[in-house]
C-alpha cells in the first residue's frame, strides 16, 4: 500500500466511563501502519489503572490538563501539557486526572497494537 490518507470518518472511538479514546491509526483502519495512533481524553477525577503492554513501547505527548502519572510499585509523578512520557514495553502505567479540566494526550505505540481489550463493554463507533 502506498500513501494513505485517513479522516475522522476512518477513525473509531473506544469510550469508558470518564475516557474517550480516538483510534486515529490503528490495525483495524491502517494494518500495515507500524504505529497506532490514539487521542485520549480524561474527564477530571478519572483513572487508567496501572498496567503494562509486553511487546509495546509507548509515547505520550501531552496536550492540555495535568494529571498523576501512575508508575510501578505504587509511585507516581506528575504530568502537565507539554510534557512526554516515554513509556518502554513492558513497563508499569497509568494515569489519573488529578485536574479540573479534561486531560488530553497523544499516544503513539509500537508495535502496533488494538486497544479494544481495555474497553470492555465499551461502545465502539466513528
Amino acid at each position: 500500500m502506498g500513501i494513505q490518507r485517513l479522516s475522522a470518518v476512518d477513525f473509531a472511538v473506544l469510550e469508558n466511563p470518564g475516557v474517550r479514546s480516538v483510534q486515529i491509526v490503528w490495525p483495524k483502519n491502517s494494518p500495515e501502519a507500524l504505529v497506532t495512533i490514539t487521542r485520549v481524553t480524561m474527564e477530571p477525577g478519572s483513572i487508567s489503572a496501572r498496567h503494562s503492554h509486553p511487546n509495546s513501547e509507548q509515547i505520550w505527548i501531552v496536550e492540555r490538563g495535568r494529571a498523576a502519572l501512575l508508575t510501578d510499585q505504587d509511585q507516581t509523578d506528575e504530568v502537565q501539557a507539554g510534557d512526554v512520557v516515554r513509556t518502554p514495553a513492558g513497563s508499569i502505567h497509568g494515569v489519573k486526572n488529578t485536574g479540573h479540566e479534561p486531560f488530553v494526550y497523544l499516544a503513539v505505540t509500537t508495535p502496533p497494537q488494538d486497544f479494544t481489550p481495555a474497553y470492555p463493554g465499551q461502545r465502539i463507533s466513528n
